[in-house]
């Protein structure tokens, strides 16, 4: 059961965190934003990501930490 629920878990990442990540593109003053969360401590960068409500979707209360940590990683592969 444990492993189901992992996988589930993963598969909700590798869904969101895409999504996470083109709100956070779409967002007013994007690339300012993206300058501040790559000059904030990578272990405190999911906390900015949650913050400006990007790993938060419809339907869900409070942001998904695992999207966020995700999110923040795809965002800092970017040029």
């Amino acid at each position: 059961m444990k492993m189901a629920d992992q996988s589930a878990k993963s598969a909700v990442v590798s869904a969101l965190a895409p999504i996470c990540v083109d709100n956070f593109q779409h967002a007013a003053a994007a690339k300012a934003t993206l300058a501040e969360l790559k000059a904030t401590d990578s272990w405190k960068q999911d906390a900015f990501i949650e913050k400006g409500g990007w790993a938060t979707f419809p339907g869900m209360e409070a942001p998904n930490n695992n999207v966020a940590e995700a999110c923040a990683k795809m965002l800092n592969a970017l040029k």
